[in-house]
């Protein structure tokens, strides 16, 4: 089955797989594809819209069932289609489920609506997605056979149409995390909800992906009886890619060793990752480094341990909101790190991330930068370089330059930021047009400063000021460090 750029093929030992079927440019939309069921997470239905998926203050709720949020009348009457069935189960079983349960039930109404049928933008029926219940443990087999219980409690009506096995089905498929992907906010900053894309699900993993997934939440003043026309989630080409070849995105960071990306793709994938990857060990050494001056082997494991140790008790910390303990803690394993372990390696990594996010937080920006760009250096050397994660590290280490004064290196970091963006999210992103209005403030700036000989670092002028501060400013962010690279394992 083909669709535009890409058709179906049998990928071996992978299953089924998408390939190009003419030559793909770095950048191009190669395939858009609307959520056939989503859903926001449990612990924010009230503070982003289950319409758009935008973060938002002042949300109205569902005068019906008191649980869904929404922008205004307009999200509410696109949203209606998805939401009536949620509204009145809700109203009649007296309860809300868990997002897993929702979203299985958004799929079971949608699939009645279709007939379980693919619609013309579909490349699989979502019947024929993968569950791999067979390959679920004991434990985690039991708490879908639970779910079951709780989804027939939720929606009485499903057990006249569909039976107990069909419904473990189910869940099984949208418990499984490459049928399911993570929606981000309008930012792109946060993930606030999951959705159900039948074809996208087909794109295979590989560690160093050719192909990126970013969800575009369309123009916010279109109005539109299709909610769908508007939510979509994009497969953009990284590179180009010649015709015929297999489409692949990565499923994890890359940011991790070989063996742990494995262990996290065989637990919660199910399947043996042997990309070339991770059957070469590519950039093992590098997470693993030794500084230049070559410590003793033992005093590099050593410091690899307490830095392990360190960042579980950050993580708490974090958790509990105490930014001073938070800092306290990064700036003593910075300490014990420093001339051990290379700026390469994954503990140092996400110890400067944590620190120069919560120096920011607390307004410290000369700080803050340092170690951003000592971060930023080390991602350069490891990720792909149009990785939207890199993107994203650049952006923020370009915000806190500008914020410290040292506007040409922080407009240098935007504007490459911009650029690998561009690739990732498209010029029409949120993101991409706030970096698009960055870039053009900072060279602005750039140009006056020159023309008036004046001190890069003149502080008269402030850009937490500026509009662009709700992209990285505190009060935007649940957290500040909800942007916090994965924890070790």
């Amino acid at each position: 089955m083909t669709g535009g750029n890409l058709e179906v093929f049998d990928a071996g030992v992978k299953g089924r797989g998408l390939k190009a079927t003419k030559e793909l440019h770095t950048g191009e939309v190669i395939f858009s594809e609307p959520s056939y069921a989503a859903v926001v997470f449990d612990s924010l239905v009230s503070q982003v819209c289950h319409g758009c998926f935008r973060h938002q203050t002042n949300l109205h709720r569902c005068a019906q069932c008191r649980f869904a949020h929404y922008c205004n009348r307009t999200c509410q009457t696109a949203c209606w289609e998805e939401h009536k069935q949620e509204c009145a189960a809700i109203r009649s079983s007296g309860f809300v489920p868990n997002e897993k349960i929702r979203l299985a039930a958004r799929v079971l109404w949608r699939r009645r609506k279709d007939q379980g049928l693919a619609s013309d933008n579909q490349l699989v029926a979502v019947d024929l997605l993968e569950h791999h219940l067979d390959l679920l443990p004991e434990g985690e087999l039991k708490k879908v056979h639970e779910d079951v219980v709780s989804l027939l409690k939720f929606w009485s009506g499903t057990t006249q149409q569909n039976s107990t096995e069909f419904l473990s089905h189910i869940l099984g498929l949208v418990g499984i995390r490459n049928n399911s992907f993570p929606l981000k906010d309008q930012r792109g900053l946060q993930d606030v909800g999951l959705g159900i894309f039948p074809s996208l699900g087909l794109v295979n993993h590989d560690c160093w992906p050719s192909c990126t997934v970013t969800f575009n939440h369309g123009n916010q003043s279109a109005v539109s009886s299709a909610l769908h026309s508007r939510k979509r989630m994009e497969l953009r080409a990284l590179r180009t890619i010649p015709e015929g070849e297999e489409v692949t995105i990565s499923y994890v960071d890359f940011l991790n060793l070989s063996a742990d990306r494995q262990k996290q793709l065989k637990e919660h994938f199910y399947f043996d990752c042997s990309c070339e990857h991770c059957s070469r060990s590519v950039s093992d050494d590098l997470m693993s480094a030794a500084a230049e001056t070559k410590p003793p082997a033992e005093k590099v494991k050593e410091v690899t341990a307490f830095s392990k140790e360190s960042l579980e008790k950050i993580e708490k910390a974090r958790d509990a909101g105490d930014h001073s303990e938070v800092l306290k803690l990064c700036q003593e394993c910075l300490e014990k790190q420093e001339g051990v372990v290379a700026n390469t390696h994954l503990s140092r990594l996400r110890v400067l991330s944590v620190a120069s996010q919560v120096l920011s937080h607390l307004k410290k920006f000369s700080e803050a930068a340092e170690l951003a760009q000592k971060m930023v250096e080390g991602y350069m050397k490891l990720y792909h370089p149009n990785n939207a994660q890199l993107g994203m590290a650049l952006m923020r280490a370009g915000v806190t330059y500008w914020h410290a004064g040292q506007i040409e290196e922080g407009h240098k970091m935007i504007c490459e930021a911009y650029r690998i963006l561009m690739i990732t999210h498209g010029p029409n992103h949120s993101i991409t047009k706030d970096l698009e209005s960055m870039r053009t403030q900072t060279e602005m700036e750039l140009k006056m400063f020159k023309e008036n000989d004046l001190n890069m670092k003149w502080t008269r002028w402030s850009p937490l000021n500026s509009p662009v501060q709700a992209l990285v400013g505190p009060s935007s962010l649940p957290s500040p460090y909800s942007a916090l690279i994965p924890p070790f394992p």
